[in-house]
């Protein structure tokens, strides 16, 4: 089990950038520099808006803006190693 405080980690994210390294699906690491930061974040389209459906969120698994591939990407909390 991780010891990460992913409360912290989500505030650190909201106020500027970190670096997480985790494991990925196929067992390799990886590190992501990556935020939450509204400032560095693509605008939301129309299109992409929330409409009824809602989706159920899944706790396990935590979304992130990629600084260096400007991408929308995703880890499991449980796989994580480190936080800078």
């Amino acid at each position: 089990m991780s010891s990460i405080d992913f409360e912290k980690l989500k505030k650190d994210l909201h106020e500027g950038e970190c670096i997480v390294t985790f494991t990925k699906s196929d067992g390799t690491e990886r590190k992501l520099r990556c935020t939450l930061q509204e400032s560095k974040l693509p605008p939301v389209k129309d299109s992409e808006k929330p409409t009824e459906k809602v989706r159920k969120i899944n706790t396990d698994i935590m979304s992130v803006w990629d600084l260096e591939k400007n991408a929308w990407r995703s880890f499991r909390k449980d796989s994580v190693i480190s936080v800078k």
